[in-house]
């Protein structure tokens, strides 16, 4: 297995371990009656459950998490990149280090993580329509899909899932320019 899928394969588990521990740990804490600090909630449910040491072990679950949420981030990047030019699968490292570095300066110039995270999940949310729409036109092209039929209530429902994305996606960008000057 090449060592990028098996690093992906290994991020995967970790997450769903993880993901599973702070379910618990929140769980376990909130069903004691605690109420959470509403500015960390996750925080708050490990000062709870582990003292003065939780928020720190806390710091240092989300630390692993972003480490390799970037790191994976830059090398999928690249990955499709490669397929562009074959400048980026000459120097595919060093774009993975670009990406890495781009980002790393945009969250220490530009800061409030909760914003950028909320500008990129807004975005990602532009991304479906356009790749569904894509999809749903090679769908009906004979020369992509050869003696395939695609059934029309596929394609049908599929339009209107593109309109729906559409209209979610514009809605998230309407509250864009309040959440970044607030």
């Amino acid at each position: 297995m090449p060592a990028g899928i098996r690093f992906f394969h290994i991020k995967l588990r970790t997450y769903n371990y993880f993901s599973k521990f702070h379910f618990l740990a929140v769980l376990s804490v909130v069903a004691t009656g605690v109420k959470l600090d509403p500015e960390n909630p996750l925080a708050s449910a490990f000062q709870f459950a582990l003292g003065d040491i939780g928020p720190k072990i806390f710091g240092l679950v989300l630390l692993a998490a972003a480490l390799t949420s970037v790191i994976g981030a830059a090398y999928t990047s690249a990955s499709f990149l490669r397929s562009f030019h074959p400048f980026f699968e000459k120097y595919n490292n060093i774009v993975i280090i670009v990406f890495i570095v781009f980002s790393t300066l945009v969250f220490v110039l530009i800061g409030k993580p909760v914003k950028l995270l909320i500008l990129a999940g807004a975005f990602n949310g532009l991304i479906l329509p356009v790749t569904l729409t894509a999809i749903l036109i090679a769908s009906q092209k004979k020369s992509i899909v050869g003696d395939y039929k695609h059934p029309k209530w596929m394609l049908v429902f599929g339009i209107f899932a593109v309109i729906v994305t559409i209209f979610a996606g514009y809605m998230s960008l309407q509250g864009l320019g309040q959440l970044w000057n607030s």
